[in-house]
């Protein structure tokens, strides 16, 4: 069951180059979530890359806030036609985090805290694309956001920035995720309102 609270004050900019089409801009952060929210402590937090070797890369919360982090600013978009620009956000590069990763495969599936999975092709999370993010607007990640760390792939539907994530597995195949087996869209570029299947 979806979980939907505050702040829908948006209002539609037609024709606004900084939107793709069909969606409305907001000032607010609207929360959207399958289901509860996790709590997560830092302290058994952990991050985690798997490879199809059965090789397995971790990092605990520490360990991950002492990688080098970089400031993101990029607009967010969300299937639910809803759109915020220049959100400010602080994490690691997902290039960072896969340095040492060796795999063959293309894709991936994100995991959360919670139980929640998206997919997504390895080559759109690599390149400057996408973080680990656990700082929004210079304060630590708030849990209704995704905190204490979330995925942030912004050039795609905001479903595929997984909140609560706790580790990526290689995968051979583009196999769906949670909303992608319920109907969404398998890849979800908001330019092309790759919405639905």
């Amino acid at each position: 069951m979806a979980v939907v609270s505050r702040g829908f004050g948006e209002r539609r900019r037609d024709a606004s180059p900084d939107l793709p089409p069909g969606q409305f801009l907001t000032e607010d952060f609207p929360v959207l979530s399958a289901g509860p929210t996790p709590q997560v402590d830092t302290d058994e937090w952990e991050f985690s890359i798997g490879t199809e070797t059965g090789a397995t890369h971790r990092w605990s919360w520490d360990e991950f806030l002492s990688l080098p982090a970089e400031d993101v600013s990029t607009d967010i978009h969300c299937v639910t036609r809803w759109s915020k620009l220049g959100t400010s956000w602080r994490g690691v590069s997902l290039d960072t985090l896969f340095e040492e990763v060796e795999s063959v495969h293309d894709f991936v599936m994100a995991h959360s805290y919670g139980g929640y999975t998206t997919n997504i092709p390895l080559e759109d999370l690599l390149d400057g694309q996408a973080w680990i993010a656990y700082e929004f607007d210079g304060e630590p990640l708030e849990a209704e956001h995704g905190g204490p760390a979330r995925l942030i792939v912004p050039h795609l539907y905001f479903w595929k920035s997984a909140k609560w994530v706790r580790g990526l597995v290689m995968q051979s195949d583009d196999e769906p995720g949670f909303w992608e087996q319920n109907g969404y869209h398998i890849y979800g570029d908001p330019w092309r309102e790759e919405r639905y299947s």
